[in-house]
């Protein structure tokens, strides 16, 4: 068996990796476009994607608006391969940058961080968009059908089932990122049979991505047999030389220990998985600026209480400037040791993936 290909409805993805959103600025036309022309699934993401616009702190909304369009047309430019966008549903210009994707004719919009439950209302006549929500349970996805198929007439493109080895922001309690119950594994076979009974719109059954944690070619392999259709992955993709990071934030990520990578409270409210550094001591002891907001990015922050702007440290570690922010990252980020173009990665996944199918034929 070769490494497996992915369908989205009529979206063709020729190696069924989806390179995951990573925000603020990790993850642009850059990295997307690399991934697309190895044959995965590309992803810029949206959050804080204006930051090198001029008026960004004056006017967020177009400057992200004007930006995420800037990427899109860039990765386009630069490959044919499959691309889309990673919008959150927390953030207060969502509705905007939902638009811009699908007049820049992205081939799927990923959106977790809150149920999308009106995400087809913003689809126009004739757009192929595929829309693909982000969820971290059964009974999440299960509501989604419904609350879609009532009011909408139809059903989600695909599934991301993200676990709470993730970076960034994870849609789990605490307590439960640890636990046994909230597996990937465990989260993959019921979102699978919980979806079962509907179909994509296409009437195939829906497609379900596993994310969160997924390193090798081993764990690929592992998860399609599983029932997944395909893997999101973030952190490896990290470490790579299209990456759009600056090479210190990727450099964080080659020196980190396990130990190192811990769950943070971040200020919107939600536990998040990062390299632990000063910069999150400092905040965690109450030493950072004291807090003032030109964006009013996520609903979820209420930036009067917050000990930092979220997006202003993610925009300087995303820049190198890791005295004043920090990097997000997967469970996995201390394992990596090296830094590598996408195209090579994508051998190592094959070659790991076929070598795994050989040994479960033995």
């Amino acid at each position: 068996m070769s490494f497996p290909s992915l369908r989205i409805g009529d979206l063709s993805i020729p190696k069924a990796v989806i390179q995951g959103g990573m925000g603020v600025g990790i993850s642009l036309s850059g990295l997307a476009a690399a991934v697309a022309a190895s044959g995965g699934l590309g992803v810029i993401s949206a959050a804080g994607i204006g930051m090198y616009q001029p008026d960004f702190a004056t006017n967020y909304v177009e400057a992200n608006n004007r930006a995420l369009a800037d990427e899109i047309r860039k990765a386009r430019a630069a490959t044919s391969g499959a691309l889309g966008v990673n919008i959150m549903v927390a953030m207060a210009n969502f509705a905007d940058l939902v638009k811009t994707a699908i007049k820049e004719n992205v081939d799927a919009i990923f959106s977790g961080a809150g149920l999308p439950l009106d995400l087809p209302s913003y689809l126009t006549e004739g757009s192929k968009t595929k829309l693909v929500p982000i969820v971290s349970s059964a009974r999440a996805a299960v509501i989604l059908c419904k609350k879609w198929l009532s009011r909408f007439g139809r059903t989600p493109d695909a599934f991301v089932v993200e676990g709470p080895m993730a970076g960034g922001h994870l849609g789990f309690k605490a307590e439960q990122i640890d636990h046994p119950d909230f597996l990937l594994e465990k989260l993959v076979g019921e979102v699978v049979a919980g979806v079962k009974p509907y179909t994509a719109p296409n009437g195939d059954p829906i497609p379900v991505i596993a994310a969160g944690g997924v390193y090798t070619g081993e764990d690929i392999h592992r998860f399609i047999k599983l029932g997944a259709a395909g893997v999101q992955m973030g952190t490896r993709f990290v470490a790579t030389d299209e990456c759009d990071a600056d090479p210190a934030f990727k450099q964080a990520y080659v020196d980190a220990t396990q130990e190192e990578v811990v769950i943070i409270k971040s200020p919107v409210g939600m536990p998040g998985r990062a390299i632990h550094n000063a910069f999150l001591d400092q905040a965690a002891q109450g030493e950072k600026t004291p807090p003032r907001c030109p964006y009013r990015c996520i609903h979820s922050c209420d930036y009067q209480k917050a000990p930092y702007c979220i997006t202003l440290a993610l925009a300087n570690a995303k820049k190198g400037r890791l005295k004043h922010g920090f990097a997000f990252a997967g469970k996995n980020a201390w394992r990596i040791d090296r830094i590598m173009p996408v195209a090579e990665l994508f051998r190592e996944l094959v070659s790991q993936y076929e070598a795994a199918e050989a040994a479960a034929m033995a």
